[in-house]
């Protein structure tokens, strides 16, 4: 008679059998269930990278990522995606349906990460996949080597495609609106002008009265009030309406105000 006895209960009375089709029924299960937990025990956890990533499964991941970068990108920018690999300190039990999706919250610009976890396997497990995503459109550039502190004029600038997601700060495409603002780090040839590599412009004063809107699915709202400090392009600003109640919008214009809702 095969028994299987946990460890915890080795010094256990062994329970009696009694012979005949229904013991022999009862002997055939325990053996069974028993080498299938020892197989179970026996298999070894797998590591994965991303070179051992199926073919279709790197196909999944590349298009999560991409359609996570192009929410609100012109139609002509091009998306390149490059899967890193995972930790390899990691041990992931196998799993046959493995899922990519986007982690909430995260940006899907520059060197960013894509989530995967386990649906179908003895360990659901859930992993951080590191990813580079790229993203070409033309831009606005140095046609040479700028100094801090340069006016910016059309002439000084060109257009070229780049890597608008290489750095942080926005880009921009019309050069008459950079026209007059001036430059606060220098930049090299070909560099792409962004909104960090110019002075803040200050559009209003502390005491000006404002226009503050808000907009939200459906709707868009907006009520003059006062601003409490001065107004810088970018930057936050606290604004009291005549009821008194405050609120926190970013500086976009002269004199505007935007709170996203």
């Amino acid at each position: 008679m095969f028994q299987i006895r946990p460890p915890s209960m080795m010094q256990a009375r062994p329970p009696v059998l009694r012979a005949g089709r229904v013991g022999r029924c009862v002997v055939a299960g325990l053996v069974l269930s028993g080498l299938t937990v020892l197989q179970a025990w026996a298999q070894p956890p797998v590591q994965l990278e991303a070179q051992t990533l199926s073919a279709d499964l790197l196909s999944q991941v590349q298009q999560v990522a991409q359609a996570g970068a192009r929410g609100g990108l012109p139609a002509q920018a091009r998306v390149e995606v490059q899967v890193g690999v995972l930790d390899p300190r990691l041990k992931l039990a196998p799993c046959a349906v493995v899922q990519p999706y986007l982690p909430p919250g995260l940006q899907m610009w520059g060197r960013t990460r894509i989530g995967l976890r386990c649906a179908q396997g003895p360990v659901r497990w859930n992993v951080s996949l590191p990813v580079t995503v790229k993203v070409y459109a033309k831009a606005l550039v140095a046609n040479d080597a700028l100094a801090a502190g340069t006016q910016l004029t059309q002439a000084l600038l060109g257009t070229a495609e780049i890597d608008i997601a290489a750095e942080a700060g926005a880009v921009f495409t019309d050069a008459a609106s950079l026209t007059g603002r001036t430059l606060v780090r220098p930049l090299g040839a070909g560099e792409a002008v962004r909104s960090g590599s110019l002075k803040a412009r200050q559009w209003f004063a502390a005491g000006d009265t404002v226009m503050v809107r808000a907009a939200g699915p459906g709707y868009s709202v907006a009520r003059e009030g006062q601003a409490m400090a001065v107004g810088l392009e970018g930057q936050n600003v606290k604004v009291r309406f005549e009821s008194g109640r405050i609120v926190t919008g970013r500086v976009v214009g002269d004199r505007q105000v935007e709170v996203l809702l």
